[in-house]
């Protein structure tokens, strides 16, 4: 069985930083396009930020500039580094991972809390 765990997250005062990470475990798969999406109370889930296996990467137009996302393919985990962050980051943030196993399909975190206070 494949899963997916993220961690990180917290609470952090405007212009601070933080870490998620967010990890695929198990056997007998492969993981492609890796990326973050958030939900803010009372918006939709918006992507944040992806990246592919080859390591391109993009990112929404309000997170370029401060948040990096990377991977480590060797063990399929991805992260997402943020810096500078403003109230408005403030959302349920959601690893998402597309798997190649038995078939292809997507695996989606249970979402961390990231709260940026002003």
């Amino acid at each position: 069985q494949v899963q997916l765990v993220e961690s990180g997250g917290g609470l952090v005062q405007a212009g601070g930083s933080l870490r998620l990470s967010c990890a695929v475990s198990g056997t007998g798969f492969s993981v492609n396009t890796m990326g973050w999406y958030r939900q803010a109370p009372g918006k939709q889930r918006e992507l944040v930020a992806g990246i592919s296996s080859g390591g391109s990467t993009n990112y929404a137009d309000s997170v370029k500039g401060r948040f990096t996302i990377s991977r480590d393919n060797a063990k399929n985990t991805v992260y997402l580094e943020m810096n500078s962050l403003k109230p408005e980051d403030t959302a349920v943030y959601y690893c998402n991972a597309d798997v190649r196993g038995a078939g292809y399909y997507t695996l989606t975190g249970q979402g961390t809390q990231v709260t940026v206070s002003s």
